[in-house]
């Protein structure tokens, strides 16, 4: 896919304190790309550097090779919602519009569709105040991708929204990318960036510590655990080989397993006489690495102590 956003070699600095050291990252045609990372580790100070709405001490951002980002092309949907509370939805949306250049007979049509896909037809001549805190969220969504922008930043687009909602908002995130759009996705839930991103960057202390595809993320920070059900005696289960690892309940058992095991292989190495009703294999969530990054534990260091090295994309 093409590059069209690249970060190189970003520097921030306010006052005495560094906040960015050397981010760099790509965000391509067609891809849902997840910048993450804990409270205060610089996500959004990178996100205002790209925006324009504050400008980076080194380091470049290109924009189809170009040092400047059109408006019309960049769609934001910011974590801090803040649509005119006493403006009608319809109004809002047009006038949002015409600041990026978008024809506004061409805007009110998308608009009136994306209302009724977004379960809002016949709130177009509500005002802002009126709607609850999801409406208003999803008028907001509406509203950053209206113009038709060719990249698109959501900060926390999920937040406030229920169940189907966010299923809603979902499925238009990936039918953009499908079109071709270049989508920086930041959440705090991972689960939905496991299942929607296709690349994503971690940021730590204003550090790149983990940049990649979520398989190759996986591959190398997310050891294979084993999950069996079944009242087991814990004696034995230590006995197993190849487990860093165990946290044991009553009836459940997860067994944290050494890097590189073949689970196939490992399987085998199981007491014959273990009680197991249920068992699950699979790698840790990215959840458990993000969680691992944010509190410093060592699940990062021991890898690159084992001479992998950084991961870039």
């Amino acid at each position: 896919m093409d590059v069209l956003l690249s970060v190189e070699g970003l520097e921030k600095s306010f006052k005495d304190k560094k906040v960015l050291h050397n981010i760099s990252f790509d965000v391509r045609k067609g891809e849902i790309m997840a910048i993450l990372g804990p409270n205060g580790a610089g996500k959004s100070t990178t996100i205002r550097n790209i925006m324009g709405i504050m400008y980076p001490d080194e380091g470049k951002i290109t924009f189809h090779g170009y040092n400047e980002i059109p408006r019309n092309k960049i769609g934001y949907l910011p974590e801090e919602r803040g649509l005119y509370k006493n403006v009608k939805v319809i109004d809002i949306l047009l006038y949002l519009a015409d600041l990026k250049d978008y024809p506004q007979k061409k805007a009110k049509e998308r608009a009136l569709t994306y209302l009724k896909k977004f379960d809002l037809e016949g709130k177009e001549h509500v005002k802002m105040e009126e709607l609850s805190k999801g409406m208003a969220q999803k008028v907001q969504f509406i509203s950053s991708i209206l113009h038709e922008p060719e990249l698109l930043i959501l900060d926390e687009p999920f937040s406030g929204l229920d169940p189907l909602s966010q299923e809603l908002l979902k499925e238009e995130i990936r039918n953009l990318a499908r079109n071709g759009a270049a989508i920086l996705l930041s959440s705090h839930q991972m689960n939905v960036v496991e299942e929607m991103c296709d690349r994503l960057f971690m940021i730590q202390q204003g550090q790149k510590v983990i940049y990649g595809t979520l398989d190759d993320v996986k591959m190398k920070y997310a050891n294979f655990k084993c999950t069996i059900r079944g009242k087991n005696d814990l004696e034995k289960i230590e006995q197993i080989p190849d487990v860093q690892r165990i946290e044991s309940k009553e009836d459940s058992t997860v067994l944290y397993l050494h890097k590189d095991i073949t689970p196939a292989k490992w399987l085998k190495k199981l007491p014959d006489d273990m009680v197991i009703n249920e068992l699950v294999m699979d790698r840790i969530s990215l959840h458990e690495i993000f969680i691992d990054v944010a509190t410093n534990k060592n699940l990062l260091l021991a890898n690159e102590q084992m001479g992998e090295g950084d991961e870039h994309a």
